[in-house]
């Protein structure tokens, strides 16, 4: 009797263990699914800033959401809106392959300073990004 009763100590500090470490790792789990995560928003958010940028310069430049839009690679959706669609690396795609895309919106105004409103979204609709840019006088808001 004496040996048997060891013998389930031993087992219940065995499972003890287990469980301890079960938590600890699921614990561990969670951390760093946290922080692939945050990893993941702050790249978009870096590469958002890059495209919102080259998007804000070459307005500055042309004036026009279509030409900018041509210039970077995309298109004209209508009067005063052009779209440059993005893959899930960054790279100007079409907009079936679309992971992000950059919208430039003008017509708020009809003389100088020419605003364009500029955003970078993802395909969801989530935006990453807003900010308008001024071009022909003016600055930006």
């Amino acid at each position: 009797m004496n040996g048997r009763g060891k013998t389930s100590l031993f087992l219940m500090e065995l499972l003890i263990a287990i469980t301890v470490f079960a938590v600890c790792a699921a614990v561990c789990t969670a951390i760093f699914t946290d922080a692939f995560l945050t990893a993941k928003d702050a790249g978009d958010l870096n590469y958002a800033l890059i495209a919102a940028k080259n998007g804000a310069e070459t307005y500055k430049t042309v004036k026009s959401p279509e030409e900018t839009a041509a210039v970077l690679g995309g298109g004209a959706l209508g009067p005063g809106s052009a779209a440059v669609y993005y893959d899930g690396s960054w790279q100007v795609c079409g907009e079936p392959d679309a992971a992000y895309v950059l919208r430039l919106n003008a017509g708020l105004s009809a003389a100088p300073p020419f605003l364009c409103a500029l955003s970078v979204e993802k395909i969801t609709g989530e935006e990453i990004i807003a900010f308008t840019v001024a071009a022909g006088g003016g600055s930006a808001r």
